[in-house]
């Protein structure tokens, strides 16, 4: 009978890529890991692991374990969802990965939520980029993701996990009240402007900067930074402009002009799990006060 285990520790190397990411992802040491999947070895008594440089590889046969491992995994926690949807107590632990501005928008109020409709239920939260954070829920990091996608540029697909709908939010160019940059009537105005934006590599910003292209310019992107607090900072005192979704003016006073693009372009928000344990009633709980929560949402935001 071969050790799920390890089994498991196999499959986490094929995801992970390296040994030291595997012992940190699952709180083992490398030696451990290294000795587990040695003793893997000896019980199928074939080679599993080649070495590659200063790495270790699979080979032809640890990839089909790694395929079974994958359905034996999935099984499970099918198992473990309806174990716990024949039970009258909504309870469990809901690892949640979620952005920034819907970390600010939704979250606290689907926390307070939680709390009181399912106090047995513990949702743990952690901000992530959207396509980390769904490679990392299907590596079982995590239980829940909010992820977002911009028009034309779709977010990654997992078969394993489920894709639903949450919100949709307009993108709009946010630009001061007061400055040199006053006056800016669509994104052809700003031509000329300072622009704040994410760091590359975040879908925010590749829309962002296609759309100045679009308009006939190369933004002058003098800002950069995740942080969308200090991006409303740099709007507000006149510093900036930039073209920012609805969501981030949640719960609080819009003090930038907003001004409405052409093509009047959304951004979608949903929410992913894998499909082995997306009806765990903990997460069927989670998911319906984020939809409550997100219909609460008022759109446009009033200045």
């Amino acid at each position: 009978m071969l050790d799920l285990r390890r089994l498991r520790l196999l499959r986490e190397l094929k995801i992970r890529g390296t040994l030291a990411e595997v012992a940190e992802a699952l709180s083992y040491s490398p030696s451990s890991v290294s000795q587990q999947l040695a003793l893997l070895e000896k019980e199928v008594g074939v080679e599993l692991l080649r070495r590659a440089g200063r790495r270790v590889v699979l080979t032809a046969q640890a990839e089909v374990l790694v395929a079974h491992t994958a359905e034996l995994l999935e099984t499970l926690e099918r198992a473990e969802s309806d174990l716990a949807a024949s039970l009258t107590t909504v309870s469990g632990t809901v690892r949640v990965a979620v952005f920034q501005s819907a970390a600010l928008a939704l979250m606290p109020g689907a926390l307070t939520a939680m709390t009181r409709d399912y106090p047995e239920v513990r949702v743990e939260m952690v901000q992530r980029e959207p396509e980390t954070a769904l490679y990392e829920t299907f590596a079982r990091d995590f239980d829940l993701v909010i992820a977002e996608q911009y028009p034309g540029h779709a977010a990654p697909r997992h078969p394993e996990l489920d894709h639903m709908p949450l919100t949709e939010d307009a993108i709009r160019l946010a630009v001061p009240l007061l400055g040199p940059h006053t006056g800016i009537g669509t994104v052809a105005d700003a031509a000329g402007a300072a622009w704040v934006m994410e760091p590359r590599g975040a879908a925010s910003r590749h829309w962002a900067e296609q759309a100045c292209r679009r308009a006939g310019f190369e933004p002058d992107v003098r800002y950069e930074t995740a942080d969308l607090q200090a991006q409303i900072r740099l709007i507000e005192s006149g510093n900036a402009v930039a073209l920012m979704p609805d969501l981030v003016w949640t719960g609080r006073s819009v003090p930038v002009q907003l001004l409405d693009l052409e093509e009047s372009p959304r951004r979608s928000v949903f929410t992913s799990a894998r499909r082995a344990g997306a009806q765990r009633p903990a997460v069927l709980a989670v998911r319906e006060v984020l939809g409550r929560a997100a219909a609460d949402v008022r759109h446009p935001p009033s200045p």
